[in-house]
């Protein structure tokens, strides 16, 4: 399906799909793909399908429409066209690419014979060398134009590293001004970003010659900044009085700069900044350098080559934080509806158990104020007061439980480790669950190891896990005959593992869900689940290095394994813990 993205503008991150054959585009509710921007005008422009594809149309906008930088009336898209509206910049993706050519029977891997292949490798490098190591240094070499062509290449190979292993903007900025004063004579130097709001260009790294002082102010000239945006070139001037591009009064001569370059930071669709470097013309320099220009045209490519990978470097990054947005938002939005859905369960159950609260606080004002109390009418009403304070209570457990797996799904943590026994948690759980168990005619069974020795692990954290997998199964057996759940422990001491299993003779799990059951607000219980359980419980026993496996069969029931590293209690922490029964047994030895 063709979609628009919002790579630029106030709704960042926002995807459309388009599958109907028009869509309008616009900031008023009316349009199908609404944009929250005051210079998109209310019915700015229109798509419309035409066969596999579609045509963008400007509706007569205030601002006009443009597609990759060119002002358009009428305009069939193809994809990755970018489309701006206002100051929002939409990316196209069309819904029929042409597919891969499938390559599969056109190259053979030729497998090795007794004999050999007869090929030999007679040179390898790598790339974690780095660049001195992939090109040496072109000093000393014979021949001139061997060695300026390897020096550009060193350089452009650097520039591209800095791109490929930067995704902080400003830190890529610096390192490619860096980069540039090493290779050049420059005075002054400064790499201006366009502001994606205002469209005007901001200065965000500056750099000085070494030696001079960092606090004294740039001034660039107006004159070449307009220039280089409005013709998309870069420019060299060595002598801007005599430059016939120059007018006389323009600022490039009032500031008395002798060699200047100015290159466009030209991405893939439009211009992202500029960077600018100059000498400046002073009697010390004209001197020492004799009338020699510094910048040559060799300069100028090389800046106009290291400004393009920086562009492009510049355009990823955008469009990469644009993504981590769009699948935020979809995060968001996919977890409110979850957690909505299950919240509006919860409040229904509450307001069922506080009617029969108030209908008991009724019937129990009536039985008590009247001439002559009536004793059943009284203890009927606070039968009726009960039953509704147990919904109540029930319904405040789930959205404490609810709670608790939110945060602990939130965020990382360390688990607080103490020695305990890994019999007594599950005895717990089985114990809390026996009447949920019983309410649903289940049967649950529990079946320790007694060889289970004192562990380090954290029992809040098991315990946790462990209620989740038995709330589970007991809640995927309550329609079966004969429903039964058993919760058994086990040491496997030659792996050095505890294990807890939690089986139940339940419907099953498809094979087609067993990888979905561990991913965040999936649930197959409908209403009574929220989708946290799972991942919850997987989610802290990979904080203690372990894990859960599950073996299912539909209409036969599920396994779900808990495997815990046996972690041995040292004998310090045995003292920590239980230092009443040392005591104890420190005084009872005394008194033999």
């Amino acid at each position: 399906m063709a979609s628009l993205f919002v790579i630029q503008g106030r709704d960042q991150g926002a995807r459309f799909e388009l599958d109907e054959s028009v869509h309008s585009i616009g900031r008023t509710q009316t349009n199908s793909i609404r944009l929250h921007d005051t210079e998109v005008s209310r019915n700015h422009a229109e798509l419309i399908r035409r066969g596999d594809g579609y045509l963008l149309r400007d509706a007569g906008s205030s601002n006009g429409t443009f597609v990759n930088g060119r002002a358009v009336t009428e305009q069939p898209l193809l994809t990755g066209d970018q489309v701006q509206v206002g100051r929002s910049t939409l990316l196209y993706t069309g819904s029929h690419d042409t597919p891969p050519e499938d390559l599969a029977g056109m190259v053979n891997i030729v497998p090795l014979t007794g004999d050999g292949d007869g090929s030999r490798i007679v040179a390898s490098l790598s790339q974690t060398g780095g660049s001195e190591w992939l090109m040496p240094d072109a000093r000393g070499s014979s021949n001139p134009f061997l060695a300026q062509a390897r020096s550009n290449l060193q350089i452009m190979y650097r520039t591209a590293l800095a791109v490929s292993h930067t995704l902080d903007i400003d830190q890529l900025l610096n390192r490619i001004m860096d980069m540039i004063f090493d290779w050049v004579d420059a005075d002054r130097g400064c790499i201006m970003m366009k502001n994606l709001e205002t469209g005007k260009l901001e200065p965000k790294v500056r750099r000085h010659r070494r030696g001079s002082q960092s606090e004294e102010k740039i001034s660039i000239s107006k004159t070449i900044l307009d220039y280089v945006e409005e013709h998309r070139e870069g420019v060299l001037t060595s002598n801007a009085r005599d430059d016939k591009r120059w007018d006389p009064a323009q600022s490039i001569v009032n500031l008395a700069v002798r060699e200047a370059i100015c290159v466009p930071m030209q991405g893939r669709y439009d211009i992202v900044g500029v960077i600018y470097i100059d000498t400046t013309a002073t009697p010390q320099r004209l001197v020492l350098s004799k009338g020699a220009d510094q910048f040559t045209e060799e300069h100028l490519r090389l800046m106009i080559a290291i400004a393009h990978q920086a562009a492009l470097a510049v355009e990823d990054t955008s469009y990469y934080k644009a993504l981590v947005q769009a699948e935020r938002l979809a995060a968001v939005g996919q977890a409110i509806a979850s957690l909505s859905h299950h919240i509006k369960n919860i409040l229904q159950g509450v307001r069922g158990g506080s009617y029969l609260i108030e209908l008991g606080l009724n019937a129990h004002d009536s039985a008590t104020q009247g001439e002559q109390d009536d004793p059943d009418e009284a203890i009927n009403a606070v039968g009726t007061i009960r039953k509704g304070w147990n919904i109540v209570e029930r319904n405040q457990e789930r959205i404490s439980q609810l709670v608790l797996d939110m945060l602990t799904f939130s965020k990382d943590r360390e688990p607080e480790q103490c020695a305990a026994q890994l019999n007594e948690i599950a005895a717990e759980v089985v114990e809390l669950m026996q009447t949920r168990a019983s309410d649903l005619s289940v049967e649950l069974k529990w079946q320790p190891d007694d060889a289970m020795p004192e562990l380090m692990f954290d029992p809040e954290g098991l315990h946790r896990a462990i209620l989740n997998l038995v709330t589970n199964a007991i809640d995927a057996s309550d329609d079966v005959e004969n429903a039964c759940v058993t919760v058994a422990t086990r040491y496997d001491e030659p792996r050095g593992m505890a294990l807890v299993t939690v089986q139940d003779n339940g419907a099953g799990i498809a094979p087609d869900d067993l990888e979905a059951i561990f991913t965040a607000f999936v649930s197959r219980k409908g209403g009574r689940g929220t989708g946290l359980g799972l991942p919850v419980s997987q989610k802290i026993l990979e904080e203690h290095g372990g894990q859960i496996t599950v073996a299912s069969t539909l209409g036969h029931g599920s396994c779900f394994t808990v495997e815990l590293p046996a972690t041995p209690v040292a004998d310090d922490a045995a003292e920590e813990v239980n230092p009443q029964l040392r005591a104890t047994q420190s005084l009872d030895d005394e008194s033999q």
